[in-house]
């Protein structure tokens, strides 16, 4: 006989508080609180509940250097049931990742680096031989239920001599094989502005809200032509925090403006876990709660947009019948220091804290540092 396993008491972002009955792993009802009966409960008095947190950057592939971590320890410790490694590898090491996703908790998708060596060095676009077509076909071949899309870094320190080159390849190869391009952007040469008039609709800008030189922002705050224009042609606006790519000043210039994000992303690995800037999901999304956005909105960036762009609406739901892919958090009312990428410290009278997930039938707590 199944058990029924009633979350009590759980608040959605719109302030609406239900009962959430678990039976076998998959959501058997939802009833207003204090209704639902079953063999064992979990009050949830002042938590709030969404649907499973979408990571859509992180870098989960521990062997690579400096850009790596434990899947688990930037997925459902972090309240995180969901992630997607940003391009870590390429055709030559994306069987090994799939193969360490499931043997974890979080549920695990990938950008296919273009380079077929990923992450192994961090100029994996300097030598154009590393793109090898006719490798990256047959790594969408085999682990097609596991790649949503193709993964660039188009910056200076990855690209070198090359400049737009490779983002050129890219776009040929996605039209070969219908796959989206994510696309890290960065450092000149190549110029931003000979960068985004390349993507076209459903490709992701992923740190459009980096403070460099070559952003995407003048120096009065107002957004680039090619930005607006991408916008108008469907880009996706993802954040990709990351050690270098999140700036305050650039992310209140962008809300002035109007330009939310479509998603919000961490682009977490070991390093910026452990040392910051980002340390976890839950940091990040304050961030956007310090900057003026409403919980309803930070909240829809992990979860229902994450879950369209991927075409996995059930990731991005609450709904009877549902495999259940729960975040459990709390939003607390106290000060804390928030720095971003460029060492800008803030002071929020607000933050979000993770406290634990329910994926694949488990509750799982959160275990994050800051």
């Amino acid at each position: 006989m199944k058990e029924r396993v009633v979350y009590r008491h759980l608040k959605r972002v719109n302030g609406e508080e239900i009962d959430i009955v678990i039976e076998d792993g998959i959501i058997a009802e939802i009833t207003g609180a204090g209704q639902a009966r079953g063999d064992r409960e979990w009050d949830g008095t002042d938590l709030y509940v969404s649907s499973g947190w979408i990571d859509m950057h992180v870098h989960a592939f521990p062997e690579f250097d400096p850009y790596g971590d434990e899947i688990d320890e930037i997925g459902v410790k972090q309240g995180v049931t969901t992630i997607v490694d940003a391009g870590s590898c390429g055709a030559d090491r994306i069987g090994d990742l799939v193969a360490s996703g499931k043997r974890a908790e979080t549920n695990l998708l990938a950008f296919l680096n273009i380079s077929r060596i990923g992450l192994k060095r961090i100029d994996e676009l300097s030598e154009l031989a590393w793109i090898d077509r006719e490798l990256l076909k047959a790594a969408l071949a085999d682990y097609r239920d596991s790649i949503v899309g193709l993964k660039a870094r188009i910056s200076q320190s990855v690209v070198r001599e090359n400049e737009v080159t490779p983002l050129r390849i890219s776009r040929e190869l996605s039209l070969e094989t219908g796959m989206p391009l994510m696309v890290h952007i960065g450092s000149a040469p190549p110029d931003i502005r000979e960068v985004i008039p390349l993507l076209q609709r459903k490709d992701i800008i992923t740190h459009y809200l980096n403070g460099k030189a070559n952003n995407l922002f003048d120096e009065a705050g107002e957004p680039l032509p090619v930005l607006t224009e991408a916008i108008g042609r469907g880009v996706h606006l993802d954040v990709g925090h990351g050690t270098a790519s999140f700036s305050f000043r650039v992310a209140e210039a962008a809300k002035r403006q109007g330009i939310h994000p479509d998603t919000i992303s961490t682009d977490i690995y070991r390093g910026n876990r452990l040392n910051g800037p980002v340390y976890s999901m839950a940091n990040v999304l304050s961030k956007f709660l310090y900057l003026g956005y409403p919980l309803e909105e930070v909240i829809a960036a992990v979860t229902t947009r994450a879950a369209q762009w991927l075409g996995r609406e059930e990731l991005g739901r609450i709904q009877v019948g549902d495999p259940a892919h729960l975040t459990l958090f709390a939003v607390k009312e106290e000060p804390v220091e928030l720095v971003d990428s460029e060492g800008e410290r803030r002071v929020s009278n607000r933050r979000i804290e993770a406290k634990g997930v329910i994926v694949h039938g488990k509750f799982i707590e959160c275990k994050v540092r800051a």
